[in-house]
């Protein structure tokens, strides 16, 4: 039985890929808006269970199922995706030179196991260049990023420190899940 990675990332398949995982992506939809919360732990964790929930009803209970989710904050509020320039710029701005944590939370579903994981890592950005943020801003790599942060692109020259595994502020807490595959 093949995994069924509940998910439209690429980056998340890129981190399975990158670790040999044999899945297949088949996408499922969720109104994320529809959840009522403003603690960060409490959304990603509904958000996680509300993916799970369709992709049990759209693919079966009988399947490997892995769907994630991931939110960031920062400022003591929920940093979602952004939507337009303005509303990235100022997500952005509310991470420059602070502490923003992001949380994914994972859950793994086979007939036999359920496995969830909130995990976080928290990083303390130096004040971001402005000339930077606006070329990365014109570039659209922001576009469908919870808090429209790349830590792995724009961010990564303005992490002062950090505390936690790459692969949660990625999307996909892949050390923590690979010994239940």
């Amino acid at each position: 039985m093949m995994l069924i990675l509940a998910s439209a990332s690429p980056t998340r398949a890129a981190i399975l890929n990158a670790h040999g995982i044999a899945f297949t992506q088949r996408a499922t939809e969720a109104d994320e808006e529809s959840i009522q919360t403003d603690c960060p732990k409490s959304f990603v964790y509904q958000a996680t269970r509300l993916k799970m929930q369709h992709a049990l009803e759209d693919f079966g209970q009988d399947q490997k199922i892995l769907c994630a989710d991931t939110v960031v904050t920062a400022g003591g509020k929920i940093l979602r995706k952004a939507y337009s320039v303005e509303e990235a710029r100022a997500t952005l701005q509310t991470q420059s030179g602070s502490e923003t944590a992001i949380l994914t939370c994972t859950i793994y579903h086979t007939p036999k196991l359920d496995y969830i994981d909130l995990s976080a890592t928290v990083y303390d950005f130096a004040p971001f260049d402005p000339e930077h943020l606006e070329r990365y801003l014109a570039g659209g790599e922001w576009q469908g990023k919870a808090g429209a942060c790349m830590v792995e692109g724009f961010c990564k020259p303005y992490i002062r420190s950090v505390r936690g595994l790459e692969s949660c502020a990625m999307g996909l807490t892949i050390e923590k899940l690979i010994p239940f595959l």
